[in-house]
């Protein structure tokens, strides 16, 4: 089989999305359209959606901002919050520029006290999250979302109905099914692209805000990429690595880079972005339609849940699903609750498949890329 080596012009499109959705986000605003920035894959976009807001992802992954932002937040704090701080307090980023309302949510202590000085230059809104995936929290989930509801319905003097939240949950879930559909490709052996083309389109997908056009544009790309590998254009045979832990959008994408300069693959990622976004649907079809939003997100395996059994279940379908020779999971540097779950990560992958695993704590700078290529030499060489 023929090795790739180029990315495809369509994963370059998908590269540059969030570069050119500055301009559309700005197009939207000047047709009167509301924006609502977030952050967490917690937050059900569904709501906003159904008013006909466009919904985007804060800027959050750069440590271009993350000097300013230490001029009042503390240095040993994680960098996706000095970074999601900076890009606010010095107006570098469009979406916090032109978001109308941002919305934060309670996942970990250094986020709930920067959205407090956020708050101060910029409209924010807080869902309170239960940190534990009980009934109790369900119904607490179930109540956060109507009250997200109603909130956004007295800044903007709007009624969200029922029927539109319905409507906007159809068309998630579409994405949801397109965006799955084409990850699966990784099942693959070997592997049709690099993890890096695969992410650039996960995440360039969240840039665009027409839904509609990107279902039928992903289901496009992986029919392309389908006949493509057909006619036998795939990489060589790599080892397959499962990435997990913090997001790795961004600076903290030298990761996945790492692993693939040095003879890996990336198949399959369980943290945000990837499949752990994407991999439940919500029951449209449910008699309540607010209590199905609240039991598929709050299902959801972040590390800010105590206890978290639903990481350990979606990572154990990931490595049997795409066979992967191993799992490197990411801890951005002082996020505390990713860094404790490495010992119980390293124990079910080691116990449970006897496959190799390997932890890294890193930020968003490059200060780390020549150490990183070191370790993830002799570890791909060890595979």
């Amino acid at each position: 089989m023929e090795l790739i080596k180029e990315l495809p012009e369509v994963f370059e499109d998908f590269a540059e999305q969030r570069k050119n959705s500055f301009l559309a986000v700005k197009e939207l605003k000047d047709q009167g359209v509301p924006v609502v920035g977030v952050f967490c894959t917690y937050l059900p976009q569904e709501i906003p959606a159904a008013m006909g807001a466009a919904v985007v992802g804060l800027c959050s992954t750069s440590d271009e901002t993350i000097p300013e932002a230490e001029k009042e937040l503390p240095r040993n704090l994680c960098p996706l919050i000095k970074s999601s701080y900076g890009f606010a307090k010095t107006d570098k980023c469009p979406f916090f520029y032109f978001s109308d309302l941002i919305v934060g949510e309670t996942t970990c202590d250094g986020k709930k006290k920067m959205y407090e000085q956020l708050g101060e230059f910029k409209p924010v809104h807080v869902m309170e999250l239960p940190n534990s995936q009980s009934e109790d929290g369900l119904q607490m989930y179930k109540n956060e979302i109507i009250r997200f509801q109603k909130v956004l319905e007295e800044k903007f003097g709007i009624t969200i109905t029922e029927e539109d939240i319905r409507r906007a949950t159809h068309l998630r879930n579409e994405e949801r099914k397109a965006l799955k559909a084409f990850y699966e490709l990784m099942k693959l052996d070997p592997a049709p692209m690099k993890g890096q083309d695969l992410f650039q389109i996960l995440y360039g997908s969240t840039f665009k805000f027409d839904k509609e056009k990107v279902v039928s544009e992903i289901n496009a790309i992986r029919e392309k990429v389908e006949s493509e590998y057909k006619e036998g254009k795939c990489l060589d045979k790599r080892p397959r690595i499962l990435v997990t832990g913090s997001p790795v959008a961004g600076g903290a994408m030298k990761v996945v880079k790492a692993i693939e300069d040095n003879g890996g693959v990336v198949v399959a990622f369980e943290n945000c972005g990837g499949a752990r976004s994407i991999e439940a649907l919500v029951d449209e079809d449910a008699p309540d339609i607010y209590q199905a939003l609240a039991s598929r997100y709050l299902s959801l395996g972040c590390s800010c849940m105590s206890p978290n059994p639903n990481r350990y279940r979606l990572m154990g379908e990931l490595i049997e699903d795409y066979k992967a020779d191993a799992v490197v999971d990411v801890v951005l540097q002082a996020c505390h609750t990713y860094n404790v779950e490495t010992m119980g990560i390293k124990k079910y992958v080691k116990e449970q498949y006897g496959i190799p695993y390997m932890s890294l704590e890193t930020d968003y700078s490059t200060g780390d890329i020549g150490q990183l290529n070191t370790r993830m030499a002799a570890f791909i060489e060890m595979l």
